[in-house]
């Protein structure tokens, strides 16, 4: 698939998520102006449409300031995450380049098991990070593992350049602090108490606008589906860049995908050979 296509494709798909939320709060809010008309008399909300005027501009600019900070927040929180698989996906890239200054025994096991940990983020552990839960059975700390193990068992007739060794160990050493990153990341969640002044705040500025005296029906409920409209956009896209490897804009997978390929064409030997070897 090309990458236009995925664009266009991943653009259909978050607009169609959008209707739901966007368009459902807008008509909510418009059955919820039209009840609230019916309720409550034009003469008393016309009486004091000064004070509410005050109100909705004073608790308009502190939500309008928490929403800036939230999105700001969420967003940096995403780039951080992508960021992390980003270096991690380069890092082992480089790893299996700098081992070639290894023993051959040592550079086709160390390989081998970067071939082995790509698949294992790929097809185990993204999955797990798309629900934010704990990485059962951490099969890709163990291949971590197996890569100090590999180290620092080479035979001591076949030490390579410390400086190529010193190298390595910094490379895998790089990797597993930035995999803790990834991991951290995928649990990081906004606070329940933050998501809750959020939504409520959201329905008080909504509700809100039932004070305005508006002659006009229609004007009334033209204002009011707008700026409910706008809120549960903003919260839509609040909560997809807080779930970072999950919803309709998450962080992508291409980098390791990528690495994936390059390690295959490294040429590195199949699991059977190296033990083999070893």
């Amino acid at each position: 698939m090309s990458t236009s296509t995925k664009t266009k494709r991943d653009a259909s798909q978050t607009l169609r998520a959008l209707v739901v939320p966007v368009v459902g709060s807008m008509v909510v809010s418009v059955l919820g102006l039209f009840v609230a008309r019916r309720l409550t008399s034009f003469a008393v909300l016309q009486a004091s449409n000064d004070v509410v005027g005050n109100y909705l501009q004073t608790v308009g600019s502190i939500y309008a300031v928490l929403l800036a900070f939230v999105t700001f927040v969420v967003w940096n929180q995403f780039n951080e995450a992508r960021g992390y698989v980003e270096q991690e996906s380069n890092e082992l890239l480089d790893l299996v380049r700098t081992v070639r200054g290894l023993p051959k025994t040592t550079r086709d096991r160390v390989a081998n098991l970067a071939r082995d940990y790509v698949r294992v983020v790929l097809d185990t552990e993204w999955a797990a990070m798309a629900c934010a839960g704990p990485i059962g059975a951490d099969r890709g700390a163990a291949i971590l593992d197996q890569m100090w193990s590999a180290l620092h068992d080479m035979e001591p007739q076949a030490q390579p350049d410390p400086s190529v060794y010193r190298e390595v160990l910094r490379r895998l050493d790089d990797i597993s602090d930035i995999r803790s990153n990834r991991l951290g990341s995928s649990r990081t969640r906004m606070p329940t108490a933050l998501r809750i002044l959020l939504y409520s705040g959201a329905v008080t500025m909504v509700g809100s606008m039932y004070l305005f005296a508006v002659t006009s029906f229609a004007v009334h409920a033209l204002i009011t589906a707008a700026l409910a409209g706008a809120i549960s956009h903003v919260l839509f896209v609040i909560e997809d860049l807080d779930s970072c490897f999950h919803g309709h804009w998450q962080v992508p997978r291409e980098a390791f995908e990528r690495v994936q390929g390059q390690i295959a064409g490294e040429g590195a030997p199949s699991s059977a050979a190296v033990r083999a070897a070893v």
